[in-house]
This record gives structure tokens, C-alpha cells and sequence, in this order.
């Protein structure tokens, strides 16, 4: 028998010793034995019917290890606890182990192939058998057997984050104008209708004078005080209070989807709002120009804007961009000469730039409606007021919400429109082409 596997009550006595005890005699090259290893020991010898040695000290061994094993149990649970205690909520302590133990291996630990290998029955009969011939362990990574789906239900793989399956169209349309706080309900602003600033009849008469005579008048002005209110734009959507609490994910997407919905709303009011029950809608302003091509007029509609633009000008109100929906931006894009030129010179390799045309900024959103098109100055014309930005609001307070788990995500914000220089829009108007 090797001296590491070495029995009790091996060792010969020493002088003046009996010699028919037997006294424990542990292995020395890994130290003093642990408590599993005592534990062990005892337990094998109180096992052995033919055990000859000294039953009463091998008792008094067994409960000696038996309250070892107790008072080590016993300080690891109080150490547990005050680092449980001491700990942010939450957060788990690490496993600790007494000094002298061998882990022990939980029955639902996943072993592995080494471990396997050192706990198997075959390991054992080998050693007792003096550790001659070979033997053969398998280990399995999953059980034995055929695994259904009713024993090991298939998992569903879930990607992350959400993937956006609504438009997400660029919204321009109220970063071309002025935009202002509020600090009320109500709006009132003076539009400017005394006409055009140019030709015969108009308000200004400045002229150069001699000495002594009289100075002409301008005028007359014409202003109309427009009294309106602040238009309150808002919608919902019901979100049970389970996902609300589990995805952080989709309430940040659906808030994000409600603030988009308001201002998608927003650009179309501002184009044309009836000014009534809506805000007030640029194209539906009363004063405005327009400019469409005379019947038969072949104009491409790169031609049509660019005249357009002469007729703005002559107003006196240069325009800083134009208004276009996506369709008619194409035709622009893609005119062509007849040896096949393109007119419009843009960069196809940065969809981030600013796209132009004469000059002006293009913005192409399907909010104008195909045929037409709005130019003009729009700080100049125009001023988005604004009582509060998009709002978003979180209750079960609606209807039977609160009993059903059921919460309302309600998205809101409340502007207005006013049109003060109506003469700084054109509408246009693109001839139909056969």
C-alpha cells in the first residue's frame, strides 16, 4: 500500500506505547489532512465490520471530526452573513472555502472532463487494483439519451435592441422658419397686407427732394391683427405595465416613435394648416403669390423655378429655399439634355449634403403634395411659436388601465404658425408635361 493512501493504525507502536492500538497515520505529501479526508476515514472504519482497533477512540474521533466539521459550517454561515450585509443590494458573495477543504461538487454542477475522470468508479477499481492495466472513462457534455423538445424545450434566439420598421423621414420643414417660445395660449401677431412694394400704387413714395418743398407720403399700410390660439397636437398608445417595467427598450423606442409622429404632424400643418382648428398653414395663407406656367408652356420644371425665383425677387423678398416633393425632385435631378448632361450638377456619393438648386435650399419630404412646390423666405415670412416641446407623459389613469395593468404613453406639444409677410411664398404650380 502506498504511503499516500496509508490506512489507520498502520504505524507500529513506540516504546512504553501499546502495542495492540492503532494510532491514524495520515498521508504527507499534501499536509495535514482536511476535514473531508477525516471525515472520510472515520466513516470507512466505522463501515468495516472487521475493524479490530479501539471502537470507543474511534467514536471519540467521529465526534470530534463531527464538531469540527459543525464549528467550520457554522463560522462559514456567519461570514456569509455579514458579507451579505455588507455588500450593495443585489450583489451576490463569492463562495469561500476553509483552509484544509477540497470543494466539494455540487449534483448540479456540470463537471468537467477531468473531474469526470477523477470521481469515476473506474478510477477507484483501478487503484485499488495497484494501478495495473488501463481503464477507459467517458464523459458526455449533454445526458444520454434522445432530447426532445418536450424534455429540453428549444430556446428562441432574440436579437437585441429593436429593429425600426416605420418611416423615419427627414423633417425640415420647421427648421427652415423662426422659431420662438410662448409664454401663453393665445397669439396675436399684425400680417402685412398692404400688397407688393414695387410698381404703380405702392405704399413707398420715398423720392429725392429739393430744399423747402414738401416730402411725399408713403403708404397707406396695411396690416390685419391676426388673434389665433396655440394648437395642442398629441397621441397614444396603451403599453401593459409589464413591458413598461421589463423592456427599457421598446417604451425608449415608442417614446421615440411618438415624439416622430408629432413632428411629422408638424411639418403638414405648417404647409397647410386651415388656421382654424389647425395651426396655420402657410399655403393656405391668403396674400401669397404664385407662379405656374402659361398653357403650352414646355418648361421642365428646373425652368419653373428658377423663374419662380425672378418673381420672388421682384417682390422684394429674395426666397432662401423651396419646398418639393420627392417625386418632383427626381424629375429635377434627373433632366437630362439631349445628349444625355445632367442639368443639375449634385453629388451622388454624399447623401448627407445639403441638396441645392439655384442657389436655394431643397428640401424634399412628401408633406407637399406632387405638382406643386413652395419657395420663399421663410425666416423672413414666417415664425414657429412654440408653447412647449414634444411632452411625454406615463399613467394608468385611463378608463379600466389600472385594474387591467395597463398604462398610457401619451406624447403632446402645443405651437402655432404665424404667417406675418404672406408676400415672402410663392406657390408653385408645375405645368403637366405630355
Amino acid at each position: 500500500m502506498s504511503n499516500r493512501r496509508r490506512a489507520l493504525g498502520t504505524r507500529k507502536a513506540r516504546p512504553g506505547e501499546d502495542p495492540t492500538r492503532r494510532y491514524p497515520i495520515y498521508p504527507i505529501a499534501g499536509g495535514a489532512p482536511t476535514l473531508a479526508e477525516q471525515r472520510d476515514e472515520v466513516m470507512r472504519l466505522l463501515r468495516d465490520d472487521s475493524y479490530d482497533g479501539d471502537i470507543g477512540e474511534l467514536l471519540q474521533r467521529a465526534e470530534q471530526v463531527t464538531g469540527q466539521i459543525e464549528q467550520a459550517q457554522q463560522r462559514d454561515a456567519r461570514l456569509r452573513a455579514l458579507e451579505a450585509a455588507a455588500l450593495p443590494a443585489g450583489q451576490q458573495p463569492q463562495q469561500r472555502q476553509q483552509p484544509g477543504q477540497q470543494p466539494e461538487f455540487a449534483p448540479d454542477h456540470p463537471v468537467s472532463v477531468a473531474e469526470a475522470f477523477v470521481r469515476s468508479a473506474a478510477l477507484t477499481q483501478f487503484r485499488a487494483a495497484g494501478m495495473v492495466g488501463k481503464i477507459a472513462v467517458e464523459h458526455r457534455d449533454a445526458p444520454a439519451g434522445t432530447v426532445t423538445t418536450g424534455t429540453q424545450p428549444k430556446q428562441n434566439h432574440r436579437l437585441p435592441g429593436i429593429i425600426p420598421q416605420n418611416p423615419d423621414y427627414p423633417l425640415l420643414i420647421a427648421n427652415l422658419l423662426d422659431r420662438q417660445t410662448s409664454d401663453g395660449t393665445t397669439l396675436e401677431y399684425m400680417r402685412d397686407t398692404s400688397g407688393p412694394v414695387t410698381g404703380s400704387g405702392t405704399w413707398n413714395k420715398a423720392a429725392v427732394v429739393a430744399e423747402g418743398t414738401t416730402k411725399p407720403m408713403s403708404g397707406p399700410f396695411s396690416f390685419d391683427l391676426i388673434t389665433t390660439s396655440l394648437k395642442t397636437v398629441a397621441h397614444w398608445v396603451p403599453i401593459t405595465r409589464q413591458a413598461a417595467d421589463d423592456n427599457g427598450q421598446l417604451v425608449g423606442y415608442i417614446n421615440g416613435r411618438l415624439g416622430y409622429g408629432l413632428d411629422f404632424k408638424l411639418d403638414r400643418e405648417i404647409l397647410t394648416g386651415n388656421g382654424s382648428t389647425q395651426m396655420q398653414g402657410i399655403l393656405t395663407t391668403s396674400g401669397i403669390n404664385a407662379y405656374q406656367p402659361s398653357s403650352g408652356n414646355t418648361d421642365a420644371k428646373l425652368i419653373t423655378i428658377r423663374k419662380a425665383k425672378t418673381v420672388q425677387e421682384l417682390a422684394l423678398y429674395p426666397p432662401d429655399a423651396v419646398v418639393l416633393n420627392p417625386s418632383d425632385w427626381q424629375d429635377i435631378e434627373l433632366d437630362t439634355t439631349a445628349t444625355g448632361t445632367f442639368r443639375v450638377i449634385s453629388n451622388v456619393q454624399d447623401g448627407n449634403a445639403v441638396p441645392r438648386i439655384w442657389g436655394l435650399t431643397v428640401v424634399s419630404t412628401v408633406a407637399m403634395a406632387a405638382g406643386t412646390a413652395l419657395m420663399g423666405g421663410f425666416r423672413m415670412g414666417a415664425t414657429l411659436w412654440e408653447r412647449q416641446g414634444v411632452t411625454i407623459l406615463m399613467t394608468d389613469s385611463h378608463a379600466d388601465f389600472f385594474i387591467n395593468n395597463t398604462l398610457v404613453i401619451l406624447a403632446e406639444r402645443r405651437a402655432n404658425v404665424a404667417v406675418h409677410t404672406p408676400q415672402a411664398f410663392t406657390k408653385i404650380t408645375f405645368q403637366a408635361l405630355p
